[in-house]
Protein backbone atom coordinates (compact mmCIF):
# COMPACT_ATOMS: atom_id res chain seq x y z
CA UNK A 1 0.00 0.00 0.00
CA UNK A 2 1.41 3.43 -0.75
CA UNK A 3 -0.18 4.67 2.84
CA UNK A 4 2.49 2.70 5.12
CA UNK A 5 5.14 4.00 2.28
CA UNK A 6 4.60 7.50 2.11
CA UNK A 7 3.87 7.35 6.53
CA UNK A 8 7.12 5.79 6.24
CA UNK A 9 8.79 8.54 4.26
CA UNK A 10 6.91 12.01 6.74
CA UNK A 11 8.76 9.82 9.94
CA UNK A 12 12.30 9.18 8.60
CA UNK A 13 12.31 12.49 7.18
CA UNK A 14 10.39 14.35 10.26
CA UNK A 15 13.55 12.30 12.12
CA UNK A 16 16.11 13.30 10.29
CA UNK A 17 15.29 17.23 10.22
CA UNK A 18 15.13 16.83 14.25
CA UNK A 19 18.71 15.15 14.36
CA UNK A 20 19.97 17.46 11.61
CA UNK A 21 18.90 20.62 13.58
CA UNK A 22 20.38 18.89 16.95
CA UNK A 23 23.65 19.06 15.58
CA UNK A 24 24.20 21.23 12.83
CA UNK A 25 25.15 23.92 15.44
CA UNK A 26 27.64 22.25 16.81
CA UNK A 27 29.67 23.38 13.45
CA UNK A 28 28.05 26.25 12.70
CA UNK A 29 29.06 27.88 16.15
CA UNK A 30 32.69 27.63 15.50
CA UNK A 31 32.57 29.83 12.38
CA UNK A 32 29.84 32.21 13.91
CA UNK A 33 31.86 32.49 17.23
CA UNK A 34 35.06 34.14 15.23
CA UNK A 35 32.56 36.06 12.84
CA UNK A 36 30.41 37.47 15.18
CA UNK A 37 32.43 37.77 17.67
CA UNK A 38 30.55 36.21 20.55
CA UNK A 39 31.32 35.84 23.92
CA UNK A 40 30.63 32.80 26.22
CA UNK A 41 27.36 33.44 27.70
CA UNK A 42 26.35 34.93 23.50
CA UNK A 43 26.99 31.03 22.75
CA UNK A 44 25.24 29.84 25.15
CA UNK A 45 22.15 31.15 24.87
CA UNK A 46 22.24 30.75 21.17
CA UNK A 47 22.67 27.09 21.58
CA UNK A 48 20.05 26.79 24.29
CA UNK A 49 17.50 28.82 21.97
CA UNK A 50 16.76 26.04 20.38
CA UNK A 51 15.84 24.14 23.72
CA UNK A 52 13.52 27.23 24.86
CA UNK A 53 11.50 26.51 21.25
CA UNK A 54 11.40 23.03 21.69
CA UNK A 55 10.10 23.75 25.50
CA UNK A 56 7.50 26.35 24.10
CA UNK A 57 6.32 23.86 21.85
CA UNK A 58 5.58 21.12 24.35
CA UNK A 59 3.68 23.58 26.73
CA UNK A 60 0.91 24.51 23.45
CA UNK A 61 1.70 21.98 21.25
CA UNK A 62 -0.94 19.37 22.58
CA UNK A 63 -3.77 21.42 22.11
CA UNK A 64 -2.39 22.62 18.54
CA UNK A 65 -2.20 18.85 17.40
CA UNK A 66 -5.89 17.55 19.14
CA UNK A 67 -7.30 20.68 17.74
CA UNK A 68 -6.19 21.08 14.42
CA UNK A 69 -5.00 17.04 13.56
CA UNK A 70 -1.67 15.52 13.15
CA UNK A 71 -1.51 16.17 9.51
CA UNK A 72 -2.23 20.05 9.84
CA UNK A 73 0.27 20.13 12.72
CA UNK A 74 3.32 18.44 10.43
CA UNK A 75 2.21 20.95 8.06
CA UNK A 76 2.59 23.86 10.04
CA UNK A 77 6.45 22.72 11.17
CA UNK A 78 7.27 22.39 8.04
CA UNK A 79 6.10 26.07 7.18
CA UNK A 80 7.76 27.09 10.77
CA UNK A 81 10.88 25.06 9.91
CA UNK A 82 10.54 27.02 6.43
CA UNK A 83 10.46 30.38 7.55
CA UNK A 84 12.78 29.85 10.32
CA UNK A 85 15.76 28.69 8.33
CA UNK A 86 15.25 31.78 6.32
CA UNK A 87 15.54 34.01 9.34
CA UNK A 88 18.83 32.34 10.20
CA UNK A 89 20.34 33.43 7.24
CA UNK A 90 19.89 37.43 7.65
CA UNK A 91 22.88 37.60 9.46
CA UNK A 92 22.70 38.96 12.58
CA UNK A 93 22.76 38.09 16.00
CA UNK A 94 19.34 38.46 16.95
CA UNK A 95 18.10 36.86 13.88
CA UNK A 96 20.06 33.99 14.62
CA UNK A 97 18.11 33.99 18.12
CA UNK A 98 14.68 34.25 16.48
CA UNK A 99 15.32 31.56 13.71
CA UNK A 100 16.92 29.04 16.30
CA UNK A 101 13.97 29.87 18.70
CA UNK A 102 11.18 28.96 15.66
CA UNK A 103 13.07 26.05 14.43
CA UNK A 104 12.88 24.53 17.83
CA UNK A 105 9.18 25.00 18.02
CA UNK A 106 8.67 23.88 14.91
CA UNK A 107 10.70 20.23 15.24
CA UNK A 108 9.20 19.80 18.50
CA UNK A 109 5.82 20.06 16.88
CA UNK A 110 6.96 17.83 14.47
CA UNK A 111 8.41 15.32 16.52
CA UNK A 112 5.44 14.73 18.04
CA UNK A 113 2.61 15.18 15.00
CA UNK A 114 5.06 12.38 13.49
CA UNK A 115 4.76 9.84 15.85
CA UNK A 116 1.35 10.02 16.62
CA UNK A 117 0.55 10.49 12.70
CA UNK A 118 2.03 7.39 12.12
CA UNK A 119 0.57 5.06 15.04
CA UNK A 120 -2.59 5.66 13.34
CA UNK A 121 -2.12 5.51 10.21
CA UNK A 122 -0.85 1.98 9.59
CA UNK A 123 -1.77 -1.08 10.73
CA UNK A 124 -0.88 -3.17 14.18
CA UNK A 125 1.64 -4.96 12.69
CA UNK A 126 3.73 -2.47 11.66
CA UNK A 127 3.13 0.53 13.82
CA UNK A 128 6.16 -0.86 15.58
CA UNK A 129 8.59 -0.39 12.77
CA UNK A 130 7.40 2.79 11.21
CA UNK A 131 7.22 4.49 14.77
CA UNK A 132 10.99 3.64 15.51
CA UNK A 133 11.62 4.53 11.82
CA UNK A 134 11.51 8.27 13.31
CA UNK A 135 14.18 7.41 15.44
CA UNK A 136 16.24 6.05 12.69
CA UNK A 137 15.63 9.33 10.84
CA UNK A 138 16.91 11.11 13.96
CA UNK A 139 20.01 9.25 14.08
CA UNK A 140 20.86 9.71 10.11
CA UNK A 141 20.43 13.67 10.53
CA UNK A 142 22.60 14.03 13.08
CA UNK A 143 25.46 12.25 11.30
CA UNK A 144 24.52 14.18 8.25
CA UNK A 145 24.38 17.31 10.24
CA UNK A 146 28.47 16.13 11.39
CA UNK A 147 29.49 15.29 7.40
CA UNK A 148 28.38 18.98 6.69
CA UNK A 149 30.14 20.60 9.43
CA UNK A 150 33.40 18.82 8.09
CA UNK A 151 32.41 19.41 4.20
CA UNK A 152 31.73 23.03 5.03
CA UNK A 153 33.92 23.90 8.18
CA UNK A 154 36.39 25.81 5.25
CA UNK A 155 33.89 27.86 3.38
CA UNK A 156 33.34 31.48 4.08
CA UNK A 157 30.26 31.66 5.56
CA UNK A 158 29.92 27.87 5.62
CA UNK A 159 27.27 28.33 8.32
CA UNK A 160 24.73 29.50 6.24
CA UNK A 161 25.11 26.27 4.00
CA UNK A 162 24.65 24.34 7.57
CA UNK A 163 21.33 26.22 8.37
CA UNK A 164 20.25 26.35 4.79
CA UNK A 165 20.38 22.44 3.93
CA UNK A 166 17.62 21.68 6.65
CA UNK A 167 15.24 23.50 3.69
CA UNK A 168 15.76 20.31 1.26
CA UNK A 169 14.28 17.58 3.68
CA UNK A 170 11.38 19.76 4.86
CA UNK A 171 10.24 20.63 1.70
CA UNK A 172 10.24 16.90 0.28
CA UNK A 173 8.72 15.95 3.81
CA UNK A 174 5.97 18.95 3.00
CA UNK A 175 5.14 17.39 -0.45
CA UNK A 176 4.86 14.33 0.73
CA UNK A 177 2.65 14.58 3.81
CA UNK A 178 -0.40 16.37 1.28
CA UNK A 179 -0.61 12.53 -0.44
CA UNK A 180 -1.29 11.00 2.73
CA UNK A 181 -4.76 10.99 4.43
CA UNK A 182 -5.64 13.51 6.63
CA UNK A 183 -7.97 11.36 9.07
CA UNK A 184 -7.21 7.75 10.69
CA UNK A 185 -10.84 6.82 9.28
CA UNK A 186 -9.94 7.19 5.75
CA UNK A 187 -6.37 5.51 6.63
CA UNK A 188 -8.57 2.56 7.42
CA UNK A 189 -10.25 2.79 4.42
CA UNK A 190 -6.85 2.90 2.37
CA UNK A 191 -6.38 -0.31 4.69
CA UNK A 192 -9.12 -2.12 3.89
CA UNK A 193 -8.64 -2.23 -0.06
CA UNK A 194 -5.04 -3.76 0.13
CA UNK A 195 -5.90 -6.67 2.44
CA UNK A 196 -5.26 -9.89 1.29
CA UNK A 197 -7.91 -12.69 1.60
CA UNK A 198 -5.44 -14.40 4.21
CA UNK A 199 -5.82 -11.95 6.89
CA UNK A 200 -9.10 -10.44 5.80
CA UNK A 201 -11.33 -12.07 8.58
CA UNK A 202 -8.56 -11.01 11.66
CA UNK A 203 -7.90 -7.40 10.37
CA UNK A 204 -11.74 -6.87 10.17
CA UNK A 205 -12.25 -7.00 13.94
CA UNK A 206 -9.14 -5.53 14.52
CA UNK A 207 -10.43 -2.52 12.56
CA UNK A 208 -14.07 -2.29 13.60
CA UNK A 209 -11.87 -1.69 17.51
CA UNK A 210 -10.34 1.40 15.14
CA UNK A 211 -13.10 2.75 13.71
CA UNK A 212 -15.06 2.63 16.98
CA UNK A 213 -12.17 4.82 18.31
CA UNK A 214 -12.49 6.75 15.47
CA UNK A 215 -16.17 7.21 16.02
CA UNK A 216 -16.38 7.84 19.36
CA UNK A 217 -13.27 10.24 19.45
CA UNK A 218 -15.19 13.47 18.58
CA UNK A 219 -18.17 12.40 21.53
CA UNK A 220 -14.98 12.18 23.84
CA UNK A 221 -13.60 14.85 23.07
CA UNK A 222 -16.60 16.94 24.58
CA UNK A 223 -16.24 15.25 27.36
CA UNK A 224 -12.53 14.75 28.09
CA UNK A 225 -11.64 17.59 26.25
CA UNK A 226 -9.61 19.29 29.63
CA UNK A 227 -6.60 18.58 30.37
CA UNK A 228 -6.79 17.93 34.12
CA UNK A 229 -8.58 14.31 32.74
CA UNK A 230 -4.94 13.16 32.60
CA UNK A 231 -4.91 13.13 36.56
CA UNK A 232 -8.10 11.27 36.82
CA UNK A 233 -8.75 7.77 38.02
CA UNK A 234 -11.34 7.85 35.21
CA UNK A 235 -10.35 5.66 32.47
CA UNK A 236 -6.97 4.52 34.70
CA UNK A 237 -5.99 7.98 33.51
CA UNK A 238 -3.58 8.45 36.46
CA UNK A 239 -1.88 5.13 35.60
CA UNK A 240 -1.27 5.89 32.31
CA UNK A 241 0.08 9.52 32.79
CA UNK A 242 2.51 8.16 35.13
CA UNK A 243 3.32 5.58 33.01
CA UNK A 244 4.33 8.13 30.53
CA UNK A 245 6.53 10.36 33.06
CA UNK A 246 8.24 6.94 33.73
CA UNK A 247 9.18 6.52 30.61
CA UNK A 248 10.67 10.19 29.85
CA UNK A 249 11.98 10.39 33.19
CA UNK A 250 13.69 7.15 33.71
CA UNK A 251 15.66 7.57 30.19
CA UNK A 252 17.26 11.09 31.10
CA UNK A 253 17.99 9.32 34.40
CA UNK A 254 19.66 6.81 33.80
CA UNK A 255 21.96 9.36 32.71
CA UNK A 256 22.03 9.06 28.55
CA UNK A 257 22.88 12.18 27.52
CA UNK A 258 26.06 12.59 29.78
CA UNK A 259 27.19 9.03 28.40
CA UNK A 260 27.34 10.59 24.80
CA UNK A 261 27.92 13.99 25.44
CA UNK A 262 30.58 13.72 27.19
CA UNK A 263 32.20 10.79 25.51
CA UNK A 264 35.40 11.54 24.96
CA UNK A 265 35.58 13.71 28.56
CA UNK A 266 34.93 10.39 30.13
CA UNK A 267 37.58 8.26 27.97
CA UNK A 268 40.39 11.13 28.73
CA UNK A 269 39.47 10.70 32.53
CA UNK A 270 39.54 6.66 32.28
CA UNK A 271 42.69 6.33 30.50
CA UNK A 272 42.03 6.81 27.11
CA UNK A 273 44.81 10.34 26.98
CA UNK A 274 45.49 10.71 23.19
CA UNK A 275 42.69 12.44 21.39
CA UNK A 276 42.87 9.98 18.38
CA UNK A 277 41.74 7.02 20.98
CA UNK A 278 39.19 8.98 22.25
CA UNK A 279 37.63 10.33 19.08
CA UNK A 280 37.76 6.47 17.65
CA UNK A 281 36.13 5.70 20.84
CA UNK A 282 33.56 7.88 20.54
CA UNK A 283 32.79 7.30 16.72
CA UNK A 284 32.22 3.41 17.65
CA UNK A 285 29.57 4.46 19.95
CA UNK A 286 27.90 6.24 16.79
CA UNK A 287 28.10 3.25 15.01
CA UNK A 288 26.86 1.34 17.54
CA UNK A 289 24.02 3.77 17.87
CA UNK A 290 22.74 3.46 14.48
CA UNK A 291 23.05 -0.39 14.26
CA UNK A 292 21.18 -0.59 17.48
CA UNK A 293 18.86 1.48 16.56
CA UNK A 294 18.15 -0.52 13.26
CA UNK A 295 17.51 -3.69 15.34
CA UNK A 296 15.10 -2.14 17.65
CA UNK A 297 13.12 -1.50 14.44
CA UNK A 298 13.26 -5.07 13.33
CA UNK A 299 12.08 -7.10 16.12
CA UNK A 300 9.40 -3.95 17.82
CA UNK A 301 7.07 -5.76 16.55
CA UNK A 302 8.08 -9.35 16.91
CA UNK A 303 9.41 -9.31 20.30
CA UNK A 304 7.32 -6.67 21.65
CA UNK A 305 7.85 -3.34 23.48
CA UNK A 306 7.87 -4.89 27.48
CA UNK A 307 10.97 -7.18 27.13
CA UNK A 308 13.53 -4.77 24.67
CA UNK A 309 12.24 -2.12 27.27
CA UNK A 310 13.40 -4.55 30.59
CA UNK A 311 16.22 -5.88 29.15
CA UNK A 312 17.57 -2.46 27.98
CA UNK A 313 17.33 -1.28 31.67
CA UNK A 314 19.02 -4.61 32.75
CA UNK A 315 21.76 -4.12 30.46
CA UNK A 316 22.45 -0.44 30.90
CA UNK A 317 22.03 -1.44 34.54
CA UNK A 318 24.87 -3.87 34.05
CA UNK A 319 27.48 -1.77 32.23
CA UNK A 320 26.99 1.84 34.21
CA UNK A 321 27.66 -0.19 37.29
CA UNK A 322 30.74 -1.50 35.89
CA UNK A 323 32.00 1.67 34.68
CA UNK A 324 31.11 3.26 38.39
CA UNK A 325 33.73 0.97 39.88
CA UNK A 326 36.69 0.58 36.95
CA UNK A 327 36.62 4.00 37.64
CA UNK A 328 37.26 4.72 40.73
CA UNK A 329 40.83 5.98 40.31
CA UNK A 330 39.67 8.13 37.76
CA UNK A 331 40.29 12.16 37.43
CA UNK A 332 37.57 13.50 35.95
CA UNK A 333 38.91 17.29 35.06
CA UNK A 334 35.50 19.57 35.82
CA UNK A 335 36.91 23.04 35.12
CA UNK A 336 33.83 25.19 33.71
CA UNK A 337 35.25 26.13 30.28
CA UNK A 338 33.24 29.41 30.97
CA UNK A 339 36.03 30.46 33.55
CA UNK A 340 38.97 29.52 31.19
CA UNK A 341 40.44 32.12 29.67
CA UNK A 342 40.51 30.77 26.13
CA UNK A 343 37.11 29.45 24.36
CA UNK A 344 38.42 26.89 21.65
CA UNK A 345 37.07 24.15 20.33
CA UNK A 346 39.58 21.83 17.91
CA UNK A 347 38.26 20.63 14.80
CA UNK A 348 39.56 17.32 15.51
CA UNK A 349 36.83 16.85 18.55
CA UNK A 350 34.10 16.65 15.95
CA UNK A 351 33.95 13.37 14.89
CA UNK A 352 32.50 12.18 18.48
CA UNK A 353 29.72 14.54 18.09
CA UNK A 354 28.11 12.10 16.29
CA UNK A 355 26.80 10.34 18.65
CA UNK A 356 24.41 12.72 19.98
CA UNK A 357 20.98 11.95 19.88
CA UNK A 358 16.74 13.26 20.93
CA UNK A 359 15.47 10.12 21.25
CA UNK A 360 16.00 10.52 21.44
CA UNK A 361 13.80 11.68 20.92
CA UNK A 362 16.80 8.75 22.08
CA UNK A 363 16.57 10.45 22.33
CA UNK A 364 15.59 11.48 20.68
CA UNK A 365 16.46 11.64 22.57
CA UNK A 366 18.19 17.79 22.92
CA UNK A 367 19.91 20.43 22.80
CA UNK A 368 22.31 20.49 24.98
CA UNK A 369 25.28 21.48 22.57
CA UNK A 370 26.82 23.80 24.64
CA UNK A 371 27.76 21.46 26.96
CA UNK A 372 29.31 19.64 23.69
CA UNK A 373 31.32 22.21 23.64
CA UNK A 374 32.53 22.44 26.87
CA UNK A 375 33.64 18.92 26.43
CA UNK A 376 35.70 19.84 23.25
CA UNK A 377 37.37 22.31 25.86
CA UNK A 378 37.70 19.98 28.50
CA UNK A 379 39.78 17.73 26.29
CA UNK A 380 41.97 20.96 25.08
CA UNK A 381 42.64 21.51 28.94
CA UNK A 382 43.85 17.71 29.37
CA UNK A 383 46.06 17.59 26.07
CA UNK A 384 47.30 21.17 26.87
CA UNK A 385 48.59 19.24 30.12
CA UNK A 386 50.06 16.11 28.43
CA UNK A 387 51.83 18.51 25.85
CA UNK A 388 53.35 20.73 28.72
CA UNK A 389 55.20 17.39 30.61
CA UNK A 390 58.85 17.32 30.56
CA UNK A 391 60.28 15.20 27.74
CA UNK A 392 61.71 12.61 30.01
CA UNK A 393 58.42 12.77 32.15
CA UNK A 394 56.24 8.99 31.72
CA UNK A 395 53.88 9.19 29.22
CA UNK A 396 50.26 8.71 30.50
CA UNK A 397 49.41 7.33 26.99
CA UNK A 398 51.55 4.20 27.64
CA UNK A 399 49.94 2.83 30.75
CA UNK A 400 50.27 -0.42 32.43
CA UNK A 401 48.57 -4.02 31.10
CA UNK A 402 46.22 -3.88 33.62
CA UNK A 403 45.39 -0.13 32.84
CA UNK A 404 44.88 -1.05 29.24
CA UNK A 405 42.35 -4.34 29.66
CA UNK A 406 39.95 -1.93 32.20
CA UNK A 407 40.05 0.66 29.67
CA UNK A 408 39.04 -1.71 27.14
CA UNK A 409 36.88 -3.18 29.76
CA UNK A 410 34.77 0.25 30.16
CA UNK A 411 34.38 1.04 26.21
CA UNK A 412 32.40 -2.36 25.74
CA UNK A 413 30.40 -0.93 29.18
CA UNK A 414 29.78 2.06 27.14
CA UNK A 415 28.97 0.81 23.83
CA UNK A 416 26.75 -1.86 25.81
CA UNK A 417 24.57 0.81 27.58
CA UNK A 418 24.58 2.95 24.13
CA UNK A 419 23.19 -0.11 22.41
CA UNK A 420 20.70 -0.90 25.50
CA UNK A 421 19.52 2.53 25.21
CA UNK A 422 19.13 2.10 21.20
CA UNK A 423 16.88 -0.76 21.33
CA UNK A 424 15.14 -0.25 24.72
CA UNK A 425 14.43 3.68 25.50
CA UNK A 426 15.45 5.45 22.61
CA UNK A 427 12.62 3.66 20.19
CA UNK A 428 10.08 2.35 22.74
CA UNK A 429 9.54 5.53 24.55
CA UNK A 430 7.89 7.53 21.42
CA UNK A 431 6.31 4.25 20.51
CA UNK A 432 4.44 3.54 23.75
CA UNK A 433 3.47 6.98 24.32
CA UNK A 434 1.82 7.30 21.54
CA UNK A 435 -0.10 3.98 22.09
CA UNK A 436 -1.27 4.20 25.64
CA UNK A 437 -3.38 7.32 25.62
CA UNK A 438 -6.66 7.75 24.20
CA UNK A 439 -7.25 9.17 20.60
CA UNK A 440 -9.04 12.26 22.21
CA UNK A 441 -6.47 13.57 24.20
CA UNK A 442 -3.61 12.10 22.72
CA UNK A 443 -1.72 15.05 21.59
CA UNK A 444 -1.79 17.20 24.59
CA UNK A 445 -0.56 13.52 26.77
CA UNK A 446 2.48 13.34 24.69
CA UNK A 447 3.20 16.61 25.17
CA UNK A 448 2.54 17.07 28.77
CA UNK A 449 5.40 14.24 28.95
CA UNK A 450 7.41 15.49 26.34
CA UNK A 451 8.24 18.83 28.62
CA UNK A 452 9.31 16.41 31.59
CA UNK A 453 11.47 15.04 29.09
CA UNK A 454 12.76 17.87 27.92
CA UNK A 455 13.28 20.10 31.80
CA UNK A 456 14.62 16.08 32.83
CA UNK A 457 17.30 16.31 30.14
CA UNK A 458 18.51 19.73 30.54
CA UNK A 459 18.39 19.37 34.58
CA UNK A 460 20.53 15.71 33.86
CA UNK A 461 23.25 17.71 31.46
CA UNK A 462 23.64 20.94 33.28
CA UNK A 463 24.08 18.99 36.79
CA UNK A 464 27.10 16.21 35.34
CA UNK A 465 30.19 18.34 36.67
CA UNK A 466 28.21 18.82 39.82
CA UNK A 467 27.59 15.25 40.35
CA UNK A 468 31.30 14.73 39.68
CA UNK A 469 32.38 17.17 42.04
CA UNK A 470 30.40 16.16 45.06
CA UNK A 471 30.70 12.56 44.52
CA UNK A 472 32.97 11.97 41.62
CA UNK A 473 32.99 9.82 38.48
CA UNK A 474 32.62 6.32 40.06
CA UNK A 475 29.58 7.50 42.09
CA UNK A 476 27.85 9.43 39.34
CA UNK A 477 27.81 6.34 36.92
CA UNK A 478 26.50 3.94 40.33
CA UNK A 479 23.60 6.20 40.79
CA UNK A 480 22.90 6.07 36.90
CA UNK A 481 23.12 2.52 37.20
CA UNK A 482 21.06 2.33 40.10
CA UNK A 483 18.11 4.32 38.18
CA UNK A 484 18.58 1.99 35.50
CA UNK A 485 18.02 -1.22 37.99
CA UNK A 486 14.96 1.38 39.52
CA UNK A 487 13.93 1.94 35.44
CA UNK A 488 13.50 -1.97 35.12
CA UNK A 489 11.76 -2.80 38.36
CA UNK A 490 8.70 0.20 37.27
CA UNK A 491 8.27 -1.21 34.07
CA UNK A 492 8.00 -5.01 35.58
CA UNK A 493 5.32 -4.33 37.24
CA UNK A 494 3.88 -1.22 35.60
CA UNK A 495 4.30 -1.73 31.87
CA UNK A 496 1.86 -3.82 29.83
CA UNK A 497 2.44 -5.38 26.32
CA UNK A 498 0.54 -3.50 23.67
CA UNK A 499 2.00 -5.55 20.52
CA UNK A 500 0.24 -6.42 17.63
CA UNK A 501 -2.93 -4.80 19.49
CA UNK A 502 -4.93 -1.82 18.06
CA UNK A 503 -5.11 1.56 19.66
CA UNK A 504 -9.17 1.02 20.32
CA UNK A 505 -7.61 -2.37 22.07
CA UNK A 506 -4.84 -1.11 23.84
CA UNK A 507 -7.33 1.81 25.24
CA UNK A 508 -9.89 -0.71 26.11
CA UNK A 509 -7.46 -3.01 27.73
CA UNK A 510 -5.31 0.20 29.83
CA UNK A 511 -9.17 0.93 31.01
CA UNK A 512 -9.66 -1.94 33.19
CA UNK A 513 -6.14 -2.46 33.91
CA UNK A 514 -5.65 -0.87 37.44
Amino acid sequence: SSIPLLASVVSILGGAVFGYELGIISGALLQLKAEFRLSCVQQEALVSSLLIGALLASIVGGCLIDYHGRRNSILLSNVLILAGSLVLLIGSYSALMVGRITVGFAMCISSMSCCIFVSEMVTPDRRGFLVTLYEAGITVGILTAYAMNYILSDSKRGWKWMFGLAIVPTLIQLVSIWFVPSSTKESLRHRHCFQTERDLTSTIENQEADDSEVSSSSESKKVQYNSMYLFQRKDNMRTRTVIGLGLVLFQQFTGQPNVLFYASTIFHAVGFQSSASAVLASVGLGLVKVIATLTSMVFSDRVGRRPLLISGCSVMALGLITIGLLSGHSLMNAKRPCNAEDFNVNRTDLPHLTVGNRSAFDTPFDESQRLLNNNAQDEDVVLDKVRQKPPNAPLASSPSVHGTVVNWIILVCMMAVVSAYSVGFGPMTWLLLTEIFPAAIRGRAFAFTNCFNWAANLLVTFTFLNFIDAIGLSGTFLLYGMSAVAAGVFFYFMLPETKGKTLGEIDKELCFNR
